[in-house]
């Protein structure tokens, strides 16, 4: 089935409407933060935050326990790590799914208009018992991590994630059964072509389409590794799921 451009909103309505709903606390927190960002469009929406809650509830983790405030981080088990936090809109989504198991989220955010965000959206709905932000930039966070997570959320700055993701797989903080959700892959088109998106605003163009390139060269680094199996979705504006290929070698490496 074909969709024209002019019938997407449309169909988000309607895929909407009749798909579970987010949460009263996870719409404020989405009408908050489109009244006080000019970029809340790189915020999940409401259909993506009910996607993730399903992932994480159908993922059903064990609990575990990492100290975040110390150089090395204990090895045990959790269930979310989230690479990049904007406003705590896709930590509180993580947070609802896992009340059943308690299990721990660790966001990792660098820019301080968003960590003071993020954190306004931890006090105001009490998450702090369970999500755990690290500050700073995410490959030194990355770095002082050696549990495995079954959920890893990437949604930072593009031209990072092939990085990031090469630092998890070398670092086996994926779980063997575990999963890696990329958002953002098609950067509104760009990644597929510079002409893929003609509606595109003009002072946002250069900013998609340096994106699209570091994409380009994610995916073929997400088609090419030995290690892993993965395959781009075309949900939202690109979503890229990532597993370990069966059979894998899960010696740790800290």
């Amino acid at each position: 089935m074909r969709i024209q451009p002019e019938m997407a909103a449309t169909v988000t309505e309607y895929c909407t409407a009749v798909s579970n709903d987010v949460s009263k606390e996870m719409k404020e927190v989405w009408a908050w933060t489109c009244d006080s960002f000019d970029d809340a469009d790189k915020m999940s929406s409401p259909l993506q935050g009910a996607t993730m809650k399903f992932l994480a509830e159908w993922q059903q983790p064990k609990r575990g326990k990492h100290d975040t405030d110390s150089k090395r981080i204990d090895e045990l088990t959790t269930i979310v790590l989230e690479i990049g936090c904007f406003t705590g809109y896709s930590a509180l989504a993580w947070y609802e799914a896992t009340v059943s198991t308690q299990a721990e989220i660790i966001t990792l955010e660098l820019d301080p208009k968003m960590i003071a965000a993020s954190r306004r959206t931890f006090d105001t709905y009490k998450l702090n018992d369970r999500v755990k932000l690290m500050e700073g930039p995410a490959q030194d966070s990355i770095e002082k991590l050696t549990g495995q997570f079954d959920i890893i959320f990437v949604d930072a700055n593009k031209e990072g994630y092939e990085g990031y993701v090469k630092q998890i797989l070398d670092k086996k903080l994926l779980s063997p059964k575990g999963f890696i959700m990329c958002d953002n892959v098609f950067a509104r088109g760009m990644t597929i072509s510079t002409e893929a998106n003609p509606h595109l605003p003009a002072k946002v163009r250069p900013y998609w389409t340096e994106n699209g390139k570091a994409l380009r060269s994610f995916n073929n680094f997400c088609k090419n590794d030995p290690r892993i199996d993965s395959v781009l979705l075309p949900l939202y504006d690109g979503v890229t799921l990532i597993k370990w290929k069966n059979g894998q070698n899960f010696v740790r490496v800290n």
